[in-house]
C-alpha cells in the first residue's frame, strides 16, 4: 500500500456497501435501467464530442469456434435447385437454378470468461434478491428472467467511455494475476491522461491481462490458475460519487482473490444487486489502448449495444470505440 492510497475497506465494510450504495429506489420501484439512467442527452452529447478523428476500434475478443467453446453447425447450400425441396419442405421450382445461401445454428454460453459480454441486472441475486429488491424467482427456467433482463438496453448502452490503463501508471506492461486495482489508480491514471470521469461516462479499466491474452491464447493469466486483476471492491464508492453509467475491464472485472471470504466477486454482487451497475465483462482493450496512446486522447464515444434476446441476465457485445 503507498503512502497516498486509503486503507482497504475491510470485510464488514464491503458487506456495509450493499446498503451505504444502495440505489434501489432512486428511480423508481419498477426500474430496471439502474445505472444507466446517468446516460441522458448530456452525456450522449459529450460522447459526440469526443469524436474527433473518425478512428473506431473493436473492444471485444472474436469469438472461436471449438469442442467445449462454441459449437457451430453450418448448412451451405450452393444451388438451391440441386435439392428436392427447399428449407421450408416445398418442391424446389427452376427460378431457383442459380440461388444458394449459407446459415449456422450456434451454441454456447457467453457468461464466463471467454467472451466479451454485457451483464444485466438479473444476473447475480444475493441472499435471493436482485436489483430494487426483486426476488430471485423472477428468473425462472421457462420464462427467464421476467425482471431486469438485458432488454431493458434496448436503446443500447451508448455513451461517453474513458479508458483508464493502469499498467501505463505503474510502469509496467501488466499486472499480475491477482493484482488489484483501487481509487489511488484510478485517480492518477486520470491525472496521466488529463481527463476526468463525469457523471454518465462508461469507464473501461485496463489492466494488460489482454497483452497476455493475445501472447498465450489463454483466458486466463497462468494455466490452471483463475486469479485476475482487476477492480478491488474499494473501488465500488468511488464509482457511485461519479455516478458512471457502467464499467467494463480486460477481465472479468472482480480482481480474483477478492480478499473477502464471505463475498464472491464484490463488484459483481455489489455492482448489478445493490447499485445496479452493468458489466462488460472480458473487453480486449489493446487496440483501444494503443490508439489512445497514439492520438493522445483517453475519452471517446462508446457503443455497446446488447441483442434484445427475451429473458436472458445479458448478451455477447461487441464494444466500439470511435475517437
Amino acid at each position: 500500500m503507498t503512502s497516498d492510497q486509503a486503507p482497504l475497506p475491510t470485510q464488514d465494510d464491503v458487506l456495509g456497501y450493499f446498503d451505504s450504495l444502495s440505489n434501489w429506489g432512486r428511480w423508481g420501484d419498477d426500474d430496471q435501467l439502474g445505472t444507466l439512467n446517468h446516460i441522458n442527452a448530456e452525456s450522449r452529447l459529450r460522447a459526440a464530442a469526443a469524436v474527433r478523428h473518425g478512428i473506431s476500434v473493436s473492444c471485444a475478443w472474436e469469438v472461436q469456434v471449438g469442442p467445449g467453446v462454441l459449437e457451430r453447425a453450418t448448412h451451405a447450400v450452393p444451388r438451391v435447385a440441386e435439392l428436392s425441396q427447399d428449407a421450408g419442405g416445398r418442391p424446389t421450382e427452376a427460378h431457383d437454378h442459380g440461388w444458394g445461401f449459407s446459415a449456422e445454428s450456434l451454441t454456447f454460453t457467453f457468461h464466463g470468461g471467454a467472451y466479451t459480454h454485457v451483464d444485466s441486472l438479473s444476473h447475480i441475486f444475493w441472499n435471493g434478491t436482485m436489483y430494487n429488491g426483486r426476488g430471485a424467482d423472477l428468473v425462472d427456467p421457462r420464462d427467464g428472467a421476467t425482471w431486469g433482463a438485458v432488454t431493458a438496453a434496448a436503446d443500447g448502452m451508448v455513451t461517453r467511455g474513458i479508458l483508464l490503463d493502469i499498467p501505463a501508471v505503474r510502469g509496467v506492461d501488466a499486472l499480475e494475476p491477482g493484482e488489484p486495482v483501487v481509487p489511488a489508480d484510478l485517480e492518477a491514471a486520470e491525472r496521466r491522461q488529463n481527463v476526468r470521469v463525469q457523471p454518465g461516462d462508461a469507464v473501461l479499466l485496463r489492466t494488460g491481462h489482454g497483452r497476455r491474452r493475445h501472447a498465450t491464447g489463454s483466458e486466463w493469466a497462468q494455466e490452471g490458475s483463475y486469479q485476475q486483476a482487476g477492480w478491488h471492491a474499494a473501488c465500488l464508492p468511488w464509482l457511485r460519487e461519479r455516478d458512471v453509467a457502467y464499467i467494463g475491464a480486460d477481465t472479468a472485472q472482480d480482481v480474483n482473490p477478492s480478499g473477502y471470504a464471505e463475498i464472491f466477486m464484490p463488484v459483481h454482487a455489489v455492482g448489478l444487486v445493490a447499485m445496479g451497475l452493468w458489466l462488460v465483462d472480458n473487453c480486449d482493450l489493446e487496440a483501444c489502448a494503443s490508439t489512445a496512446a497514439r492520438l493522445k486522447q483517453w475519452d471517446f464515444q462508446l457503443s455497446v449495444c446488447p441483442v434484445r434476446f427475451a429473458g436472458t441476465s445479458g448478451s455477447p457485445v461487441n464494444p466500439i470505440a470511435t475517437f
